[in-house]
């Protein structure tokens, strides 16, 4: 199982990953290493403001490849599977005012 750390220093990067269309949430990585599809991650999250980790296991369920016509950057979506922590609430909470922006997200 792949270990991927995380580090959102703003709302605004934290929204910009977030991908709150998926079952149980998600977040996309910014990456240009080849993940397949249904790969296994553990990530380990800090969020904006927080003192501390969380981590959330998940499968890699979005790929954007390097190049894509979009203007996307190269990456990984991971969609949670177990979420321990509660992080996809945290991230609600968090980041609630901007879920309905217009502003592009790194996914949509």
């Amino acid at each position: 199982m792949e270990n991927i750390s995380l580090e959102f220093i703003s709302d605004r990067d934290l929204y910009q990953s977030y991908m709150p269309f998926m079952k149980n949430g998600g977040l996309f990585i910014r990456t240009t290493e080849q993940l397949a599809l249904g790969t296994e991650v553990n990530l380990i999250v800090t969020l904006p403001d927080s003192l501390e980790s969380s981590q959330v296991k998940g499968t890699v369920s979005w790929i954007t490849p390097v190049g894509a016509q979009n203007g996307t950057p190269a990456g990984i979506g991971v969609s949670f599977v177990e979420d321990p922590d509660n992080i996809r609430n945290q991230i609600d909470k968090s980041i609630g005012r901007l879920l309905n922006s217009p502003e592009p997200t790194l996914s949509m």
